[in-house]
C-alpha cells in the first residue's frame, strides 16, 4: 500500500512539473535570411510551415534546413525567380536553428507565347482564338501557375469551337538566363470537328429515349459545344429523379453514316417508390402529422406522382399530385393537383374539394413565372359581419393565376446580400348565392445588406402588400380574405390574430394586407448566430391598407448552421394590437424567416 501511495505521489509530482514547464511554441521550420520582397517572403514561410517540435541535434537541424530549401526553391520557381541562390545551413550550438539563405535574383518575365499544332491544324479562326485565350501578357512575371493555366484555357477554347477531342501534348518552356525571359510553346492537337447526332441511352431503366431527345439543347448536325452537353446533364439532374447522370460523346470510331457523333447518356434512377412520414407540434396549432407516398418516373419522363395525407387542427387534407418536369419545353414544369380538405380556424370552417394545374417556367434556379388555374368547391361556415349569425355558404370558385418571382440574393436559405421580389395576381369568379368576380393581387419584396467585419452582420427587411379588388368583406368568403399573424407573417401573434375582429372577438379578415419586417442577424462563429427583429402587419376592411388594426411584434432568436442553411428558433411577443391570446409565441423552422 505504501509503495502504491509513493508511486501515485511521484506521478503527481512529475505531472505537476510537466504542466509547469513552458510549452514549445510553434515556430517556422527554418529561419529565412536574405533581401526578399515581403509578399515573396510570406509565400516562402507559408511553404516551409511551422513546427512545435524542438530540435535535438545538428543532424535534425540540417535535415530541416534542406527540406525548407527545397520548399523555398519551389516557391521561387513558381513566382518566376529562376536565377536564385538558395543555401541551407545550421546555426551554432548542440541544438542549432535551421537556416535558409536566399538570394532570389532577378524576376524572369514572359516572352511572347506560341502554339505549335500537331497535324492536322484547326481552322484559322480557331487557331487565333486559342492564341488569344492564353491571356499571357509579354513582360508580366513568368509565374509557373499562369503558364500551366493558360494551356487549359487554350484547349477549352478549341473545344468550344467544335473540336471535341482537342488535347494538349507536352509543352516546351524555355527559361533564358541571358535576357531573363520565360518562353512557353504549347503543343496542341485539335483533332477533327465534331457534329452532334441524337441521344443514345446506354443504361436500361424506366426513362424513354423519345423524351430524352426533346431535352437536347442542340439539333442533329450542330457543332459540338461543351456547354450543350453540360446543359443536358443539368436538366436531367434538376428533375430529382436520378441519383447519377453521366453525359458524354461517343468515341470517334462510332460515327453515324452521316459523320455525326451520338451523345451517350447514362442514368442511375433513384428508387421507384418512397414513403415519407412527418410530425410537428405547435403551441398554438397543436400536433400535426404528414404522410406522402411517391412514385418516380412512372410515365418514363422523369415524372413524380404522389399520394399525400395531412392532419392538423387547422388544416387536414388528402390528395394526389403529378409533376411533369420539362413539359413541352426545358425548364418548365406542369403540376396537376387534386385534394379533399377540411379547414378549421378561429375565423371559419371549410370543407371542400379542389383541383388545379400550374405551369412553372424557370428563368434561373430561384426565379420563375407560374401560370395556372384552379377550381374549388367548398362549404364554408362563418359568422356574418354585423349580425354574428352563422352563415353557411356553398361556393364554387374558379381562379386563374399569374405569379412572378425574381431572386437576386446569394442563398436560398440564408441570404446575406441581394434582393427578392415577387408579384401575384389571381382573377377569381365566385358562384353560389350569386356571382362575384374579383381580383386578388399581392406583391412582396425583401433586401439584405451585409456590414461589419467580414460581413458577419446582415440587416434584412421585408414588405408584403395585398388587395382584393371589386367586392366587400361580406361578398368574399372568409377563407379567401386576407389575415395576418404567425411565423411567416407577424411573429408574436397567433395565426389570424392581427386584423379586424367581430364583436365576439372572431377574426374577420379583410380586403387589404400590409406586412413589414426588419431583422438584424449576426454570426457569432461558424455554427451559431443570433437575431433580433420587429414585425408589423395590418388588415383592412377595404381594398386600401389601413393602420387601424396594426399589430406589432418583436423578439429575438438563435440560429444554428446545418451546412445548407440555419435552423431557426425565434421567440416573439406582441408590442401593440394584441387581442387576447398567449403573451408570446415560439417558432422553430429551417431557413431564415425571409
Amino acid at each position: 500500500m505504501g509503495r502504491l501511495l509513493y508511486a501515485l505521489a511521484a506521478s503527481a509530482a512529475l505531472s505537476a512539473q510537466l504542466a509547469a514547464a513552458p510549452a514549445w511554441a510553434a515556430q517556422p521550420r527554418a529561419l529565412v535570411q536574405g533581401e526578399l520582397d515581403p509578399e515573396l517572403r510570406a509565400a516562402i514561410l507559408r511553404a516551409i510551415g511551422d513546427t512545435d517540435r524542438p530540435i535535438d541535434n545538428r543532424f535534425e537541424a540540417r535535415r530541416r534546413a534542406t527540406a525548407a530549401a527545397e520548399d523555398a526553391i519551389a516557391v521561387l520557381r513558381s513566382e518566376g525567380y529562376y536565377a536564385y541562390d538558395v543555401e541551407p545551413d545550421v546555426g551554432e550550438g548542440d541544438a542549432p536553428s535551421p537556416i535558409v539563405r536566399i538570394t532570389p535574383g532577378p524576376r524572369f518575365v514572359l516572352a511572347v507565347p506560341k502554339i505549335a499544332w500537331a497535324p492536322p491544324p484547326p481552322d484559322p479562326d480557331t487557331a487565333t482564338g486559342a492564341l488569344d485565350s492564353l491571356s499571357l501578357k509579354p513582360g508580366a512575371p513568368g509565374r509557373a501557375a499562369e503558364v500551366v493555366a493558360a494551356e487549359g484555357r487554350a484547349v477549352a477554347a478549341v473545344q468550344q469551337r467544335g473540336y471535341a477531342d482537342a488535347t494538349a501534348l507536352p509543352r516546351e518552356v524555355v527559361v533564358d538566363h541571358a535576357d531573363h525571359t520565360v518562353q512557353p510553346t504549347y503543343r496542341l492537337k485539335a483533332g477533327a470537328l465534331s457534329r452532334l447526332d441524337g441521344i443514345k441511352l446506354s443504361t436500361n431503366g424506366r426513362t424513354g429515349v423519345a423524351w430524352l431527345q426533346h431535352l437536347a439543347p442542340w439539333k442533329p448536325g450542330d457543332l459540338y459545344q461543351p456547354r450543350d452537353v453540360a446543359e443536358l446533364e443539368r436538366r436531367l439532374l434538376d428533375t430529382g429523379v436520378y441519383d447519377n447522370v453521366t453525359v458524354g460523346l461517343a468515341p470517334p470510331d462510332q460515327l453515324t453514316p452521316q459523320g455525326l457523333r451520338p451523345v451517350v447518356v447514362s442514368l442511375a434512377e433513384r428508387k421507384r417508390r418512397t414513403i415519407e412520414l412527418g410530425a410537428s407540434y405547435d403551441t398554438n396549432l397543436g400536433p400535426g402529422v404528414d404522410i406522402r407516398w411517391t412514385r418516380y418516373n412512372w410515365l418514363g419522363r422523369a415524372d413524380t406522382f404522389a399520394l399525400f395525407g395531412k392532419y392538423s387542427r387547422i388544416d387536414s387534407r388528402v390528395g394526389a399530385d403529378l409533376a411533369l418536369p420539362h413539359w413541352r419545353m426545358p425548364d418548365q414544369t406542369l403540376t396537376l393537383d387534386a385534394a379533399v380538405y377540411r379547414l378549421t380556424t378561429d375565423a371559419y370552417d371549410s370543407t371542400g374539394f379542389t383541383v388545379k394545374a400550374d405551369a412553372l417556367r424557370h428563368f434561373t434556379r430561384t426565379s420563375y413565372l407560374t401560370l395556372g388555374g384552379s377550381l374549388d368547391f367548398a362549404r364554408t361556415q362563418e359568422l356574418k359581419p354585423g349580425t354574428l349569425t352563422s352563415l353557411g355558404r356553398d361556393v364554387a370558385t374558379f381562379s386563374l393565376l399569374a405569379d412572378l418571382a425574381l431572386d437576386r440574393s446569394d442563398d436560398l436559405f440564408n441570404p446575406r446580400h441581394g434582393w427578392r421580389v415577387s408579384a401575384r395576381a389571381e382573377p377569381t369568379l365566385l358562384a353560389g348565392q350569386g356571382t362575384v368576380p374579383y381580383l386578388k393581387v399581392q406583391s412582396q419584396g425583401s433586401a439584405y445588406w451585409p456590414f461589419g467585419r467580414q460581413a458577419q452582420t446582415v440587416l434584412a427587411a421585408r414588405l408584403h402588400l395585398g388587395a382584393i379588388l371589386n367586392g366587400t368583406v361580406a361578398d368574399i368568403p372568409a377563407p379567401q380574405r386576407f389575415y395576418a399573424g404567425g411565423g411567416g407573417s407577424v411573429r408574436g401573434f397567433a395565426y389570424q390574430a392581427v386584423g379586424p375582429r367581430l364583436p365576439d372577438n372572431t377574426p374577420q379578415g379583410g380586403l387589404s394586407l400590409m406586412e413589414g419586417s426588419i431583422e438584424l442577424r449576426h454570426e457569432l462563429n461558424r455554427d451559431w448566430g443570433i437575431a433580433a427583429f420587429v414585425d408589423a402587419g395590418a388588415v383592412g376592411a377595404s381594398s386600401s391598407p389601413t393602420f387601424k388594426t396594426l399589430g406589432v411584434g418583436a423578439g429575438f432568436g438563435v440560429r444554428y448552421n446545418l451546412g445548407f442553411g440555419p435552423i431557426r428558433v425565434d421567440i416573439a411577443a406582441p408590442v401593440s394590437g394584441r387581442h387576447g391570446g398567449a403573451p408570446f409565441q415560439l417558432y422553430v423552422s429551417i431557413g431564415q424567416a425571409f
